[in-house]
């Protein structure tokens, strides 16, 4: 896989500590924010992902009214688990 040069600013908090998370995992800095950005991303983008999806669901009225779900919400609270013997 290719890579590209991304300039980022960060405040000295954090630079700081991304100074010392490298020198303890001997890992440079370049790599643990690569790391960093491709998590936050992939993360994301799975949100925003399942966020458009359930639009999708809403639209196609395949969704649950708000009073249904708070009557779900009231007896899920309710419920208490059994305890094992």
């Amino acid at each position: 896989m290719s890579t590209e040069t991304l300039s980022i600013r960060i405040d000295s908090e954090t630079k700081r500590k991304l100074d010392e998370l490298a020198q303890q995992t001997r890992r440079s800095k370049s790599f643990l924010a690569a790391e960093a950005i491709a998590a936050m991303v992939k993360l994301e983008s799975w949100q925003i992902g399942e966020i458009q999806a359930g639009i999708v669901e809403l639209d196609a009225g395949r969704g649950i009214a708000g009073v249904e779900v708070r009557k779900m919400a009231k007896i899920w609270g309710k419920t208490k688990l059994k305890k094992s013997k």
